[in-house]
């Protein structure tokens, strides 16, 4: 697999999956959402390649979520894939684990990439936030839905009505990650953890996904994310909405007026 915004490597049934654009901490771009997905296409349909992990390039940052530079720009011309952010919050056929590597901050849709994943491993520098509110946005790729169900509503609900960070620490102690680790270790923890998905049976690791996968349908996920995509199109209408992606761009405080 060759990309121009993500890097792949194969270690026997392990696919390693790099978001790299360290100029500017991993943002998502529309290309990459595109790419991303289709790496995942690819990953789902080789026999041979039975867990994969995603980490970013450098050491600050997992992803920093939405290019919001490129938003600014008019870079919404092919739109998001049906797989959703990152080419995985709106996946629900993949039957193959995914661990998250994050070491650095995970911001937004950076956040949510990682949310979309099986298992989460943080450096003990990451620091993770859905700041959409503080830019006129809010956690509309999945995060809203995830992060409720993964910690509880009540913790949920604080941070994204907020959009304050939280540190690795934090993040453990919330439910929001499995491990915390130097950031020496993190990668080397990362290909360990997927060996020992690779030591028991694929097809087992496949059917429990399986059936993780239709209790998200069957709670009303896909339905649900479907909806947030409707309200972001309503926010983005807004002068909020322009006026938080300016104020992001142009480093100022934004000036809301709530229409």
């Amino acid at each position: 697999m060759s990309y121009e915004y993500i890097q792949t490597e194969t270690r026997g049934h392990i696919l390693v999956v790099t978001m790299n654009r360290p100029d500017v901490y991993n943002a998502v771009n529309e290309d990459m959402h595109h790419e991303m997905s289709d790496c995942w296409d690819v990953f789902a349909a080789n026999q041979d390649l039975w867990v994969a992990v995603l980490t970013g390039a450098g050491d600050k940052a997992f992803s920093a979520g939405n290019d919001l530079k490129a938003t600014q720009q008019g870079g919404i011309k092919k739109g998001l894939p049906k797989t959703g952010f990152a080419g995985l919050s709106s996946r629900f056929d993949l039957e193959k684990p995914l661990i998250a590597a994050v070491n650095g901050f995970a911001m937004g849709g950076g956040f949510e990439t990682a949310l979309s994943c099986d298992i989460i491993l943080a450096s003990e520098n990451a620091k993770f936030a859905l700041p959409e509110v503080k830019v006129g946005f809010f956690a509309s790729a999945s995060g809203v839905q995830r992060l409720s169900r993964y910690i509880g509503r009540l913790a949920a609900q604080e941070l994204m009505l907020t959009g304050r960070t939280i540190g690795a620490e934090e993040a453990l102690r919330m439910g929001c990650v499995n491990e915390v680790l130097p950031a020496a270790d993190l990668m080397d923890r990362a290909m360990a953890k997927a060996e020992e998905l690779c030591s028991v049976s694929p097809s087992s690791v496949k059917a429990t996904k399986r059936i993780l996968n239709s209790m998200a349908i069957a709670d009303g996920l896909p339905e649900s994310l479907a909806y947030s995509r409707e309200v972001q199109m309503d926010l983005a209408r807004t002068e909020d909405f322009k006026e938080g992606v300016n104020a992001f761009v142009e480093k100022r405080k934004p000036n809301w007026v709530n229409k």
